[in-house]
């Protein structure tokens, strides 16, 4: 289960979206993202369906892959689908059962929320399969540049953000070797009640947070072993340039967002 989660790995391969701007891949996402919340219907869904299928399809990452991701939220999606089952009222009552009732408004309801979540996740994941850390660091701070005018630290916070996000992979790794070696110990993390359960991860989370916290000194002391002091004075070895596929990319991008707009 920790292995199946996508979000922060990068899947090299040779496509068009890989070789995208980042920025284009950002500001791609965030509207997608949006545009998931102003889909109000059953064509909506269709369209952004057909939009984020055809993106993975030209980005050549294995959509089993990406959807794999959706192992670990399983059970948040579930939560979340029977919450709006049974409780959003309605006039049509599809089923009765003691004190709760689905609705249909509460079905249809819980299909859509069900299917805007799988979408978030996997539009969201497809951001970091297909763009390296430095790239996307690299596409965080130009778009934050224009806040450094009053003061605002772009460089720092895209560093922050692309660290945050490089070490999601490693710290479940960590933790799926801690529950290895702790099961080998005769750990059991599954049977209980939810206060048991709680107790059993204080043997998981205690070495996990050392590990954490030694990789993260690891990371300042090589940091500082190479004179790094931020963002200021700093040059690039490749300087972010749109070009002609990436303003491509933006009219497709603007055209979708329309579409949606207009179902």
């Amino acid at each position: 289960m920790i292995r199946d989660i996508t979000i922060g790995q990068y899947y090299p391969t040779y496509s068009i979206i890989h070789q995208l701007d980042p920025r284009v891949k950002i500001n791609g996402t965030f509207a997608f993202i949006l545009s998931i919340f102003f889909v109000g219907n059953f064509y909506g869904y269709i369209v952004a369906a057909l939009f984020l299928f055809g993106t993975i399809r030209i980005s050549k990452v294995p959509v089993k892959f990406i959807l794999k991701g959706l192992k670990a939220i399983f059970m948040i999606l579930l939560f979340t689908v029977l919450l709006n089952m049974f409780l959003t009222p309605g006039e049509n009552v599809l089923l009765k059962a003691g004190p709760l009732t689905v609705t249909d408004k509460g079905f249809e309801l819980a299909i859509f929320m069900a299917i805007r979540l799988i979408f978030l996740i996997m539009g969201s994941s497809l951001l970091t399969l297909t763009t390296s850390p430095i790239q996307l660091t690299d596409g965080i701070e130009r778009l934050l540049s224009p806040l450094t005018k009053i003061k605002v630290p772009a460089h720092e916070i895209a560093m922050m953000m692309t660290i945050a996000l490089r070490f999601i992979p490693i710290l479940l790794e960590e933790t799926d070797k801690i529950m290895k070696a702790q099961m080998a110990r005769g750990a059991d993390f599954d049977s209980g009640n939810i206060i048991k359960k709680a107790k059993s991860l204080i043997p998981l989370l205690v070495p996990l947070f050392i590990s954490a916290f030694r990789r993260a000194d690891d990371l300042a002391m090589a940091m500082e072993a190479r004179c790094y002091r931020g963002g200021e004075g700093r040059t690039k070895l490749k300087e972010l340039i749109y070009e002609r596929k990436d303003f491509i990319a933006y009219c497709i991008l603007l055209a979708y967002f329309v579409m949606i707009i207009i179902v």
